[in-house]
């Protein structure tokens, strides 16, 4: 008891975090990631953690949490059968490549370099929810050599800041004619993919920061990961029956707005 009421601030912060997080992922089918490591980026430095282990510890602990909720996602897409499993085959060893390259980047690498990633990469995600649905940009998918590399360059940025499948694996495949149900569903086994290696090089390898907020073990803050994980599973499809009975292609938009003002602002922090 007395530990809950030493951190009272920080769990209702974490359990804040987590609803908002689920609710969105609900509502707007958004990777949790492009939301919970923002959160987190400013709630830490509102308790008092530098800017620079913020954003480490929450690209940390964003990547533990997409872990088992990527997990009941599988389950869901591969279930009405929306999994490509010949697809992930052939991509695993060279998204777990650049996970790796990642993860040990986020180790090393100054964390101002990794907040502009972040920016730059939630503000082009925003413009291409605001753009909406447009037609593919390829006739298919490239060849062995084309499909490897963008299989690893997914890896790679995702884990350096702490995103899962659905950001970059989700377009990449629909600007190549892709199906975007298979898309969407192939894209959780993706965040998989991601995120359990990093999420486990973070915890392990990572030297955690002299400032970092309590229950923090690497990388990773446990005490986030506790929070989060749970309420997000549960807000869900709360979350997706808001948006049944909402305009859901509006609040996306509000939404992608919401994210460029959230991604300009980690710029304009990294930068000024």
């Amino acid at each position: 008891m007395q530990f809950i009421l030493d951190n009272l601030p920080t769990i209702l912060s974490l359990i804040g975090t987590g609803i908002f997080a689920g609710l969105l992922a609900g509502m707007l089918g958004v990777g949790g990631g492009i939301v919970i490591v923002p959160v987190l980026y400013f709630l830490f430095q509102a308790l008092g953690v530098s800017a620079e282990s913020a954003m480490v510890i929450a690209t940390a602990t964003s990547l533990a949490t997409i872990v088992p909720t990527s997990i009941s996602s599988i389950r869901a897409h591969n279930a009405k059968g929306n999994v490509d499993f010949p697809l992930l085959k052939a991509w695993a060893p060279f998204i777990f490549a650049g996970v790796l390259l990642g993860s040990y980047a986020v180790t090393v690498v100054n964390a101002t370099y990794l907040t502009i990633l972040f920016g730059v990469i939630a503000t082009l995600s925003a413009i291409n929810m605001i753009l909406g649905k447009k037609d593919a940009l390829f006739g298919g998918l490239p060849g062995r050599i084309g499909q490897s590399i963008m299989a690893a360059c997914i890896g790679l940025f995702s884990s350096l800041v702490g995103i899962g499948g659905g950001t970059l694996t989700v377009p990449t495949l629909t600007f190549c004619n892709y199906p975007a149900h298979r898309a969407v569903g192939t894209a959780a086994a993706v965040g998989l993919i991601i995120s359990l290696p990093a999420a486990i090089t973070l915890l392990f390898v990572g030297e955690t920061p002299a400032d970092a907020p309590f229950a923090t073990i690497g990388f990773v803050n446990l005490l986030g990961f506790a929070c989060i994980v749970p309420l997000t599973v549960l807000f869900a499809p709360i979350g997706a029956n808001i948006a049944n009975r909402l305009d859901a292609g509006m609040l996306k938009k509000v939404f992608a707005v919401v994210l460029i003002i959230t991604g300009v602002r980690m710029l304009a922090q990294a930068v000024l």
